[in-house]
């Protein structure tokens, strides 16, 4: 008798921790986010108007954001308020934009997991674009597969709309926060250009 008392008494307890630990560890995670970003949840539904939920951007206009990585994103914030990138919406939302905010978003969006976009290039455009890629070497900044790393950022997989604009603001010096970038596109037609973002986009 005494002896099935004292097991009685560990299962129970045992049972008990076990369905506490559960639940706390259940828990914590989502608390412990919505917490982390409380402080930018207006501008992160700010953000969604533009660049879609969790920055899943659907329109070929805006970039991805989700999974983009955390220091291009934030060294980006900083130079659209700085004013060394300039965009006449970005410009007036990262104005009053704290140092802590921009880091929190680039956070938030970092961590996001990469969407797919569906898109396919045909064979002729993937056919140039990876050959004038390959003699700007893009792949010695943004790697193998051109995912980027740090503050050089992923190409593959995002819209090529948005790419062919970029590299020709670049091209045409409506965009001036690389001047590394200004050089490269200087020596590539719009042709090629175009190729290159159908090439990365269907990445």
């Amino acid at each position: 008798m005494k002896y099935r008392k004292i097991l009685s008494l560990v299962l129970l307890l045992t049972g008990a921790n076990s369905h506490l630990a559960f639940s706390a560890g259940d828990r914590v995670p989502a608390s412990a986010n919505e917490s982390k970003y409380s402080a930018v949840a207006d501008l992160l539904e700010q953000c969604a108007g533009c660049h879609g939920d969790k920055g899943v951007s659907t329109s070929s206009e805006f970039p991805i954001l989700a999974g983009q990585h955390f220091y291009y994103l934030y060294v980006q914030l900083k130079d659209f308020k700085s004013g060394s990138r300039k965009n006449e919406v970005m410009g007036p939302i990262v104005a009053d934009m704290a140092t802590s905010q921009m880091k929190l978003l680039a956070s938030y969006f970092s961590e996001q997991e990469w969407p797919a976009i569906g898109f396919r290039a045909s064979d002729a455009a993937a056919t140039q674009g990876e050959t004038a890629t390959g003699a700007g070497q893009c792949v010695q900044c943004h790697l193998g597969g051109y995912e980027g790393n740090s503050r050089i950022p992923r190409l593959s997989g995002q819209h090529p709309e948005y790419l062919n604009k970029t590299m020709s603001d670049f091209k045409h010096k409506k965009r001036m926060n690389s001047a590394a970038k200004s050089s490269l596109f200087v020596s590539y037609g719009d042709d090629d250009i175009k190729a290159m973002s159908e090439f990365l986009g269907g990445m």
